[in-house]
């Protein structure tokens, strides 16, 4: 009975050392599974993350740039204005000394016809000389 035993305690033992190294093998091996599921998971929720804050950058880049873009067609715009203030003043000073010196108002109406006829002879030039180019570039 004692060699029984002993065969028998022999082949537990053996049994037991080979099911606890598997266990062990499973562990590890179970680990660095998880390990790489873990791995993959968390760089597809990075990627993600890294794609919503990229995209948030750009549109605050974008909202930057608008205000940007407005703060300036802002200025420009009072730029205008005052230039609008600034030529009408002009303008009502020059009227107020064409009004007082009949001279210089035949003077001012002179110099605005000469400048409509160089306007109109400009023009006609440019006209001609496009109808030109077309003539020739369909030809």
């Amino acid at each position: 009975h004692r060699d029984i035993l002993q065969d028998y305690s022999h082949e537990f033992q053996k049994t037991r050392t080979n099911i606890t190294a598997l266990r062990e093998r499973e562990d590890l091996l179970g680990s660095v599974h998880r390990d790489i599921n873990a791995y993959k998971n968390s760089s597809g929720l990075n990627r993600r993350t890294d794609l919503y804050l990229k995209e948030n950058e750009h549109i605050r880049n974008s909202d930057r740039l608008i205000d940007d873009q407005i703060s300036v067609a802002i200025a420009t715009k009072e730029n205008m204005q005052s230039q609008k203030k600034m030529l009408g003043g002009i303008t009502q000073r020059m009227n107020s000394l064409a009004n007082r010196f009949p001279v210089i108002n035949n003077l001012i109406q002179k110099i605005n016809l000469r400048k409509r006829r160089d306007t109109i002879i400009l023009a006609s030039v440019i006209a001609t000389c496009t109808i030109l180019l077309m003539l020739y570039a369909f030809h």
